[in-house]
Formats: C-alpha cells, sequence, structure tokens
C-alpha cells in the first residue's frame, strides 16, 4: 500500500509541473510584440479561405430587389462554375440560390431535371447547412422564420 503513496505525490508534482509551464508558455506568448498581428493576419486569411469557399455573404432577406439579384447572380455563378467541370463550387453557388429562392421546390425540380445525378446528390446533401446560415442570419428574426 506504501508504494503507492509516492507515486501519486510523483504524479500530483508532474502535473503541478505541467500547469506551471503551460502558463509560462502562454504568458510568453502573448507578450510578443508580434501575436496579435499575427493572430489577426491568421483570422483575415481564415475569412478569405471562407469566402472562396462559396460561402457568399447572404442578403438582407427583407430587401426583395437584392435578393433577387443575389439569386441570379448565385445562378450564374453557378452554372459557369459546373460547365467548367468545378463541381464543388458550383454546387455552392446553387445551393446559395435555393435558400434565397420563394419557391426553392420548383427550382430543385428543375435542377434535378437539368443536373447529372451525382452532382444532383451534392446539391441535396449541402442544402441542410445552408439552411442553418439561412436561420442564423443577421437580417433574419425569429419571428420571421415559419
Amino acid at each position: 500500500m506504501m508504494g503507492g503513496k509516492p507515486s501519486a505525490i510523483a504524479a500530483g508534482v508532474c502535473g503541478a509541473i505541467f500547469i506551471g509551464y503551460c502558463i509560462y508558455f502562454d504568458r510568453k506568448r502573448r507578450s510578443d510584440p508580434s501575436f496579435k498581428t499575427r493572430l489577426r493576419e491568421r483570422r483575415k486569411k481564415q475569412r478569405a479561405a471562407q469566402n472562396k469557399s462559396g460561402l457568399a455573404q447572404l442578403p438582407d432577406l427583407k430587401d426583395a430587389a437584392a435578393v433577387q439579384k443575389f439569386f441570379l447572380d448565385e445562378i450564374q455563378q453557378g452554372e459557369e462554375l459546373l460547365a467548367q467541370g468545378d463541381y464543388e463550387k458550383g454546387v455552392d453557388h446553387l445551393t446559395n440560390a435555393i435558400a434565397v429562392c420563394g419557391q426553392p421546390q420548383q427550382l430543385l425540380q428543375v435542377l434535378q431535371q437539368t443536373l447529372p445525378p451525382p452532382v444532383f446528390q451534392m446539391l441535396l446533401t449541402k442544402l441542410p447547412t445552408i439552411s442553418q446560415r439561412i436561420v442564423s442570419s443577421p437580417g433574419l428574426e425569429e419571428d420571421d422564420v415559419e
């Protein structure tokens, strides 16, 4: 029974040393003069990568003209990308268009007839993610969601 107590003390000391090192390292990292600038640059790159991935900024859903322009732009970009063979980004743009469409069922029927089955299936798998973005969109209040 006596062999367990020294090992427990050793484990506690090692844990305390590890936590102390973590605190020291974090302070050293945060006090680095270029830490904040590198952090801002990294976040800016992440935002740029997110914008390039097809996650376009949704328009104000109460402004009909902005929604219509966004819809037409997204359909056009999606068609162009699909024609070039970039199915992933093309589907992203079509999904954005479906998200703001007033009659998404009719648009889905048209797309089902015109798109190859694997591309249409890819479109269907991305629809839940875009509906999440619509619900959390700043231009839409909870009272507007049916």
